[in-house]
């Protein structure tokens, strides 16, 4: 399961139809959702500096590429799991407004993932085997410093975007690429066991943006 995948249905639903144009920022050397959405009838294009080859991807970060992307029209802009550590973020998340009118974001929360949710992550890490992700949480913090909290995040999404939807969303199934551990997630979650970590915004640019 690519970890992108499941943040596709969110995405369509908030999309104007196709033939939008869709640029991902931070795609990753997935493509992240740009094929889903090509296949969809979306013009859509993703810029990360690992992304894949080919007509749809830009190999470039997206802060760099600002000129020649402000040159294109954009209907809309999907940023998943990219902005906990965009620096500096609020320079970032201006880029953003002015590209196109309307933000699709994909997050986690690094700073919830503490005691109860950290422990229950950590338990169940050993059965997912080879996937990219981390086996401590504590070795995984202290190799990725100065990430964003949420609430940084929504900070700087706030100051240029009026927000039309926060969702918070199980998050560690899709970490650790296991679909089946999703029902059991949601379930610590509807118990107060642990909190939800993952979330998904939708905004609208602010008139000031």
């Amino acid at each position: 399961m690519r970890s992108a995948v499941d943040f596709l249905p969110f995405v369509v639903r908030h999309l104007p139809p196709p033939p939008a144009r869709v640029l991902e920022v931070g795609c990753g050397d997935e493509g992240g959702l740009v094929i889903d959405l090509v296949e969809r009838g979306y013009d859509a294009v993703g810029i990360d500096p690992r992304a894949p080859d080919g007509d749809h991807y830009v190999q470039s970060e997206f802060q760099e590429a600002a000129d020649a992307l402000a040159a294109d029209s954009w209907d809309a802009v999907v940023a998943a799991r990219v902005l906990h550590h965009v620096d500096p973020l609020d320079d970032g998340v201006a880029l953003l407004a002015r590209l196109a009118p309307l933000l699709l974001v994909d997050e986690f929360a690094p700073d919830l993932i503490a005691g109860a949710a950290q422990a229950w992550y950590e338990e169940r890490r050993p059965a997912a085997g080879a996937v990219p992700a981390p086996e401590r949480i504590d070795d995984w913090r202290r190799s990725h410093p100065g990430l964003h909290s949420h609430e940084v995040v929504l900070g700087a999404l706030r100051r240029h975007y009026e927000e039309l939807e926060l969702t918070w969303v199980p998050y560690f199934h899709r970490w650790l690429r296991s679909p089946g551990m999703e029902t059991e997630e949601r379930e610590a979650i509807a118990t107060g066991e642990i909190p939800a970590v993952g979330w998904r915004w939708v905004g609208s640019r602010a008139k000031t943006a």
